[in-house]
């Protein structure tokens, strides 16, 4: 991802999180730390963004940031590929474990992320806001990692993934 994506990521953000979706401002600041904390990706098919996702990554941890699929992409590979992206890019940083934050009503995420191997580790009580609707947060370690995951920069399914970072 790169600041020219940030307007096509915006318009995602808004139609997927609404009035909880992060501001310009807020994307711009993570950009800010790519490489040297972030990474940050996204998947394209044909010049159309489709989905994005970010990463946080220092200290031998990492937590996905952010990670989003244009709604009539849903079951299409998308979120599985980024997903896969972040934890290789975790990986290559040498972090063993990463963390992340999902809605307590999103099972269709917690279901993708369980597939890679995250478990439960908590609640944040309100976490989302204005909603306050919780977060769960879940937790993946190196050794519990599956081999064949696709890597940066692959072809998946007609899309096209490219980070920075």
């Amino acid at each position: 991802m790169s600041h020219r994506d940030l307007a096509a990521v915006l318009i995602l953000e808004d139609a997927l999180f609404g009035n909880e979706a992060w501001t310009e401002g807020m994307l711009a600041a993570e950009l800010a730390g790519v490489p040297d904390s972030r990474y940050y990706l996204v998947a394209e098919d044909d010049s159309t963004l489709v989905g994005y996702a970010g990463l946080l990554a220092a200290g031998g941890q990492a937590d996905v940031l952010t990670m989003a699929v244009a709604q009539d992409r849903w079951g299409e590979g998308i979120g599985a590929a980024l997903l896969s992206e972040l934890l290789a890019e975790a990986t290559r940083r040498g972090c063993r474990e990463v963390f992340l934050e999902v809605r307590v009503d999103n099972p269709r995420a917690q279901s993708l992320y369980r597939r890679y191997g995250f478990t439960e580790v908590g609640v944040r009580r309100g976490y989302y806001q204005p909603s306050g609707t919780d977060a769960l947060v879940m937790r993946w370690a190196a050794e519990s990692a599956s081999a064949g995951q696709p890597a940066g920069g692959q072809r998946t399914g007609g899309q096209r993934m490219e980070g920075t970072g």
